[in-house]
């Protein structure tokens, strides 16, 4: 049987009429590219954004970060209002690197509580990657709204309390390479800079970063009490697992060319925020991080979020709520085994990769947990098979 028959068999096992299924095809469809897999060099060689926001966190230690990112990140200097980012002023401050000096709409990003925004250098799988982490709800929804909408004042789900920005334009590392770039060139014409800047937009790796935006609010907006656990407990775990689930989006992305909207990606990385938070996983943390804790799905819970694009429709996405709730139960299940032992590594790496070799179908069916099993044995007899991913994972320190 053939993975397609398999998935499809699945689904019918799971009541989907025929539109459902093509619908769930789609949707489930694995996506990670893992042909092109394999470990970093020792250690995960850093992204050339790197350099700069090593530089913005030190700076940040003196005059705080909220100052730093206003003078180096071209969004803080704008507030959030309906329509900016159709203004010209804000069209060529932000598309073309144009100083702000003089626009009047440059009136600044306006937080409750600028002085205790800070910028922290993560180290993860992956590697090192920036955090922005707002200690305040409000600051958290204007920093998202600032960096991934245009300054524009569209509404961010009470679910999220973290984000990922991937393809960040920064000016303000393109401002150092042409001040680098006229050093060397002794100035240099405009007409010569114009010139090298076209040849500086086909290097993206020289001008876009990646960063995480994290709030320090209750995971997916879920009440402490509801996990019977203290408010201060709860806002602990809850950073610890809002910044492994962004680390591990990071970690696809990097390494396996895939960050979505997708289920799996959120089966994914809420099992790696909560083995990290608490050494092991449950599944009806997950579900209640998802809005399936009861028999009856809660609206307007974070699994809204990931409905796709086209959306499902009700009866497949009825489906796809039995299916995650399969999925994680299941991958329960496969995690007792590492309950009591220390998690290594090559192990932690294993899983993950296991995990993203299969479909959201294979899963939840019923023998899913034999599926991952032997998925994780595949991948982590690749791993014990390659010195130089040994000398990786002890080299590597998280």
């Amino acid at each position: 049987m053939n993975d397609l028959q398999l998935r499809t068999n699945v689904l019918v096992t799971f009541g989907a009429s025929d539109s459902q299924i093509i619908e769930l095809l789609a949707y489930n469809q694995n996506v990670f590219d893992l042909s092109q897999w394999q470990l970093p060099q020792i250690p995960p060689e850093p992204e050339a954004h790197i350099a700069a926001w090593e530089q913005y966190e030190k700076e940040a230690q003196t005059v705080g970060a909220y100052n730093v990112l206003k003078h180096r990140l071209v969004q803080f200097e704008f507030p959030i209002l309906a329509g900016i980012s159709e203004t010209e002023e804000y069209r060529t401050a932000t598309r073309k690197g144009s100083p702000v000096n003089g626009m009047a709409i440059a009136t600044g990003l306006v937080m409750s509580q600028p002085e205790k925004l800070q910028i922290q250098l993560h180290q993860s799988l992956a590697g090192t990657i920036p955090v922005i982490v707002a200690f305040n709800r409000s600051d958290f929804v204007t920093l998202v709204q600032a960096l991934t909408q245009r300054n524009e004042p569209l509404p961010i789900p009470d679910s999220m309390g973290a984000c990922i920005v991937s393809g960040y334009n920064n000016w303000d590392r393109v401002n150092q390479y042409r001040k680098q770039w006229e050093v060397q060139q002794d100035k240099g014409s405009v007409a010569d800079w114009n010139s090298e800047f076209k040849r500086l937009i086909g290097r993206k790796e020289l001008y876009q970063d990646r960063f995480i935006i994290l709030s320090s609010g209750p995971y997916s907006n879920v009440a402490a009490s509801k996990l019977e656990q203290s408010e201060s407990q709860w806002q602990h775990l809850s950073k610890q697992i809002r910044l492994e689930h962004e680390c591990t989006h990071y970690f696809t992305r990097r390494f396996l060319g895939v960050m979505r909207n997708n289920l799996i990606d959120e089966l994914i990385a809420d099992y790696r925020g909560i083995v990290s938070a608490l050494g092991y996983y449950r599944a009806d943390w997950f579900l209640h991080f998802v809005g399936l804790e009861s028999s009856i799905y809660r609206k307007g819970a974070r699994l809204e979020n990931y409905r796709g694009s086209p959306p499902l429709s009700d009866g497949a996405f009825k489906i796809l709520q039995a299916l995650v709730k399969s999925a994680a139960e299941n991958l329960e299940c496969f995690d007792r085994g590492f309950i009591g032992q220390h998690r290594t590594l090559p192990e932690q790496v294993s899983v993950l990769m296991a995990l993203t070799s299969l479909t959201l179908e294979e899963l939840a069916c019923e023998s899913g947990k034999s599926i991952l099993e032997a998925a994780y044995r595949y991948q982590h007899q690749l791993h014990a098979n390659s010195n130089v991913r040994q000398l990786y994972f002890n080299n590597l320190s998280i």
